[in-house]
């Protein structure tokens, strides 16, 4: 969806060309003037913010070439309702727009060009190609970014100079804007021949492939997270970039999608994206073992058919929903969960994953979850409320937000004893269904009205000088971060990212523990009972669930996420199933307090908060931890090391029995080539000898 600006702009460019129009019929050059001027600084606006009113404009036929010409044809019939149709400036603006289209082929031929040859079959980032092959520097991106809109607004000059000979009746003007068009025009095709040929293009598809398998023979990689998705899914592969690295095994990840590795997040692993099937096919992985699935999807043929490497499902989350017991699960070698509840979730589902193939690993990513230790003395206790979003199908029970949010921040706001209320509401709040996004905007103000009146409260007090020295060290922290994330220069495109996307381990984790300290900083940067709204990327959810004491939530990976803390939870049943049966069919909150819309059951989560020793839920949620997630020991990244080199030691099983059987075949079938060879040799002897004696017969005979 477009900002109201953005909307706003639109419906005033659409609205500037009736405009031009009717200035030409008067005709009026400054009102002509007036309502070009508002559909190009529109036009120029709705480009800069990449809007996608911009896509939607294209499909009902009113794209960018077609509004720059309507503007040029109505230019054209303003001089002819001037009574200028026979004067030189006409014919000069007419020859002027169309030479000024005959650019716009080559131009457009040109781009194109420069695109395809600069396009690799495989982008890669962590990857020495630079030693091996010539990849040479990307066109300025003056050249190629947004180039039609740069090519098309160089009419301005001759639009303007036409205008001003219009209404002087000077034809000057006219013809140094239409040289100035004519010459930049020209210019701006000639700047761009260079790069589709020589140098200035990247080497072949074959000389790329050799050069990546020759790193990879070099590398030899032993274990690779396999992804494939749209844009959208790619923090399935994010949430497993921290586990790769901690890998004891050298780690590769293998993408299918340049729009997946343009959106990865940073990491020190190596990474190849090969977009081609049969170019992956063809790649030398004869050294990796494991072969791991975030997702079940097509593509994933690509590698399952490779046999030398043992291939397991790997998921992006367990939970309750049918994606987690996918029949094509049974393709792979192994499936890995997170606890026992993954593996009784294929039993029940019955979809042909045998439980000898099961392995429990734990969530790594779960390890920055700190546990419970209780409310610290003398400080406020906190609630987090993250609530999920709507959805794409309008479920009621998806989101607490409508039904239920209000209610709940009333109660957490005016709760007695105190707390302190966290609202972190899901980033797509809003973008399905309205009543939601109204929903939300009405909580945000409850909790900042709280805020506020909490703030004016006497009787709670804040270390200014403390809550000074964290924003300045916020503000350090911050420009150190943005020195770092920019001195690595903006790569020109893909290829260039290519060349140079070796990511500097040092920066990377001085960036790693910069954000540590931004985070701990922020928390100290207002006062601990002091009701909060937090939105965005930082800080994180799980930075939330490690100052919170509680949470209230909805059906979510959040909640099976926050259950490794061990603190108190509620979630919502916002579709009134009953308590019996939201537990029956969500394992995760078997250790919850369920609440109804009124939200009435909220007191037993704080009373759980305020007196941890009365809690009746806390050795359920213990169970319910194990159950879900595994043991604490061993931790789940030496689980998951441990399965990763237990199943590579069975890929090297096989392979090395593949290979005595082969090299028993191959000596069977040549003692069996010699043993026939020898056979062939006595058959062809013996008759020969047999010949010769006849015919010493047959002469002894003749003689």
């Amino acid at each position: 969806m477009g900002s109201a600006a953005e909307l706003a702009a639109a419906i005033l460019m659409m609205a500037g060309f009736p405009a031009i129009m009717l200035a030409a019929l008067v005709p009026s050059v400054p009102a002509f003037a007036a309502a070009t001027a508002v559909t190009y600084l529109a036009d120029h606006y709705l480009h800069r913010k990449g809007s996608y009113l911009i896509n939607r404009l294209s499909k009902v036929r009113a794209g960018l070439s077609i509004r720059f010409l309507i503007r040029q044809l109505l230019l054209i019939l303003l001089l002819a309702r001037l009574s200028l149709s026979d004067n030189l400036i006409f014919y000069g603006t007419t020859a002027c727009f169309i030479a000024f289209y005959g650019l716009q082929a080559p131009h457009g031929a040109l781009v194109t060009l420069i695109r395809n040859r600069r396009r690799m079959p495989v982008a890669t980032r962590n990857v020495d190609l630079a030693s091996r092959i010539r990849i040479p520097d990307a066109p300025s991106k003056h050249l190629l970014d947004r180039s039609a809109e740069k090519m098309l607004h160089l009419d301005l000059a001759a639009v303007v100079g036409i205008l001003v000979s219009a209404q002087t009746g000077s034809a000057v003007a006219a013809f140094v804007g239409i040289g100035v068009t004519l010459v930049l025009g020209t210019l701006y095709v000639l700047a761009l021949m260079p790069y589709v040929r020589g140098r200035k293009i990247p080497p072949k598809a074959e000389r790329v492939l050799a050069a990546v398998d020759d790193w990879l023979r070099e590398y030899r990689p032993e274990t690779v997270l396999y992804f494939s998705g749209s844009k959208d899914s790619a923090y399935q592969v994010n949430m497993w970039l921290e586990t790769m690295e901690q890998l004891d095994s050298k780690p590769l990840i293998i993408l299918r999608e340049r729009v997946i590795l343009a959106n990865l997040a940073p990491t020190t692993v190596p990474v190849i994206c090969v977009p081609g099937g049969v170019h992956l096919m063809n790649m030398d992985l004869s050294t990796v073992r494991v072969a791991l699935y975030a997702a079940n999807v097509g593509k994933n043929i690509h590698l399952l058919r490779v046999p030398t490497m043992k291939h397991v499902f790997i998921g992006h989350g367990d939970s309750d929903k049918l994606a987690s017991v996918n029949p094509f699960s049974k393709v792979y070698d192994e499936v890995w969960t997170a606890g026992r509840a993954g593996r009784d979730r294929y039993a029940i589902a019955d979809v042909g994953v045998r439980d000898e193939d099961i392995v429990e690993v734990g969530r790594p990513q779960l390890a920055p979850i700190q546990t419970w230790q209780g409310v610290p003395e003398g400080r406020v206790p906190t609630v987090l409320y993250a609530p999920t979003w709507e959805g794409w199908d309008g479920n009621p029970g998806n989101t607490s937000l409508v039904l239920a949010g209000e209610n709940i921040v009333k109660k957490l706001v005016k709760a007695d004893p105190p707390v302190r209320v966290l609202y972190k509401p899901h980033p797509f709040t809003g973008t399905v269904s309205a009543e939601a996004g109204a929903a939300h905007r009405r909580v945000t103000a409850l909790v900042e009205k709280a805020a506020a009146g909490r703030a004016a409260d006497p009787s709670f007090t804040a270390d200014a000088s403390a809550q000074a020295r964290a924003k300045a060290d916020l503000n350090r922290i911050e420009a150190r971060i943005a020195e770092l994330a920019g001195s690595g220069g903006e790569k020109g495109d893909e290829a260039e990212a290519t060349r140079d996307g070796v990511v500097d381990v040092a920066k990377h984790e001085e960036i790693a523990r910069l954000r540590a300290e931004w985070n701990d900083a922020y928390w100290r940067s207002f006062g601990t009972w002091e009701h909060r709204v937090i939105t965005g990327a930082e800080p994180r959810l799980y930075d939330c669930f490690n100052v919170s004491d509680a949470m209230v939530s909805d059906i979510s990976s959040v909640v099976s996420d926050f259950i490794a803390s061990g603190k108190p939870y509620a979630v919502t049943d916002s579709a009134e199933l009953g308590v019996e049966e939201f537990k029956r069919q969500n394992t995760a909150v078997r250790a919850a307090v369920i609440l109804s819309n009124s939200a009435a059951e909220l007191g037993g989560l704080l009373d759980a908060v305020r007196d941890p020793a009365a809690d009746p839920l806390a050795e359920d949620r213990t169970e319910l931890k194990q159950y879900l997630l595994g043991p604490d020991e061993p931790t789940s990244i030496e689980q998951f090391n441990t399965a990763v080199a237990n199943l590579a030691v069975k890929a090297e099983t096989r392979n090395t029995g593949q290979e005595s059987r082969t090299a028993a075949a191959a000596a069977e079938d040549a003692t069996a080539d010699a043993g026939a060879a020898e056979a062939e040799e006595l058959a062809s002897a013996v008759p020969v000898q047999r010949a010769s004696a006849a015919g010493e017969a047959d002469g002894v005979a003749a003689g």
